[in-house]
């Protein structure tokens, strides 16, 4: 039995390993932050960090400088719905005029069904927007999970971990999807910020969104190694 495990272990190789653990950690945290987002007050923590972004004793007011507020809109506009669409539509124009149609068409089930789930999720838990700080930009859809953190996830995990590919070395390929994830975790916490989410909508953005752009990556190395969608080669 050991001697099979050790051998199955052997023929796995470290990156998709990595992909499975982090599916599996993802759908896990979702499940917990779930029972938190259903519960009828709000968790200790959720409201200790997003009093934590203000004033103490001001909710209306965001700590820092005053600049600093429009540096955060700035910043949170990149996980919105119009950027990433743009981005999407760049990306999938740029590999069709290269005729790669197999991988566009990929990019967009991948980004466009993270969508689908983050709205399905949304609907499902029903958790109504913060109400225990002012809200510093205007939103009306559900709270949780944070689609900006969900979706910038998923668009620059996907997008990043593609493009990697095609880069010449390990270094740019790591500074790559570093800064893919640094905008993912920028964009979450804009939102905390912002007081348009709290601290778990976040955390399952981010949970459900590396999970769905882990899974999404394992499903295009299965395609390139079917050859139905074009490798770095």
């Amino acid at each position: 039995m050991k001697s099979t495990a050790n051998a199955l272990l052997n023929r796995i190789e470290f990156p998709v390993l990595l992909a499975g653990l982090v599916i599996a950690g993802g759908l896990w945290g979702l499940e917990e932050l779930m029972e938190v987002a259903r519960a009828t007050s709000p968790h200790a923590f959720d409201t200790e960090i997003l009093l934590a972004f203000r004033q103490a004793g001001q909710p209306n007011s965001p700590i820092g400088p005053p600049w600093l507020e429009g540096a955060v809109r700035d910043i949170t506009a990149l996980g919105s719905t119009s950027v990433l669409v743009l981005i999407t539509s760049a990306v999938i124009i740029y590999l069709l005029l290269i005729r790669r149609p197999a991988t566009a068409l990929f990019v967009f089930v991948a980004v466009a069904g993270g969508q689908v789930l983050s709205s399905l999720l949304k609907f499902e838990v029903d958790r109504p927007r913060p109400d225990l700080v002012s809200h510093l930009v205007n939103e009306t859809s559900f709270s949780f999970p944070s689609g900006h953190a969900m979706l910038s996830a998923i668009t620059y995990l996907t997008l990043g971990s593609l493009a990697a590919r095609f880069l010449p070395d390990r270094a740019t390929k790591v500074f790559l999807l570093a800064l893919a994830v640094l905008v993912t975790v920028l964009v979450g916490t804009s939102r905390v910020y912002l007081g348009v989410h709290w601290p778990s909508d976040v955390l399952a953005g981010w949970c459900a969104g590396f999970a769905w752009a882990m899974l999404c990556w394992l499903a295009a190395r299965l395609l390139q190694r079917h050859k139905v969608m074009a490798d770095s080669e």
